[in-house]
């Protein structure tokens, strides 16, 4: 089994003592599930619709209720395609959804008002 390199140096040259891994160059000590947890938080995490199909990238979505827009006295009204939205990870409102609608603009959406088409 080789073992990973330092995730603070990235020497090549850590070795195991127990459960711990250590890096000579640098001292740093950890252990496979520390690096197994860190894997994991550099993925990004799986955005859904409200029926919970998988969005990504790119794909066509239906708004699935009247949606109120601020600044527009017309509602956003139920099957409203929108097409070629662009997935928002980091976003701190949970408007997770970046998409242009015809006749609104540019605007952000949750993933919880819509269904993919």
């Amino acid at each position: 089994m080789s073992l990973p390199n330092c995730p603070k140096c990235d020497s090549e040259y850590t070795y195991e003592d127990g459960a711990l891994l250590i890096c000579p160059m640098c001292a740093h000590e950890w252990t496979l599930a520390e690096e197994k947890a860190a894997e994991s938080a550099d993925e990004l995490p799986v955005i859904r619709d409200a029926v919970g199909n998988e969005l990504q990238d790119g794909d066509a979505v239906t708004v699935i209720k009247d949606l109120k827009v601020k600044g527009s006295s017309t509602p956003l009204k139920v099957g409203t395609k929108v097409k070629s939205i662009r997935l928002l990870h980091d976003a701190p409102d949970d408007h997770d959804i970046d998409c242009k609608i015809d006749g609104f603009g540019q605007m952000k959406l949750k993933s919880s008002v819509v269904k993919k088409a």
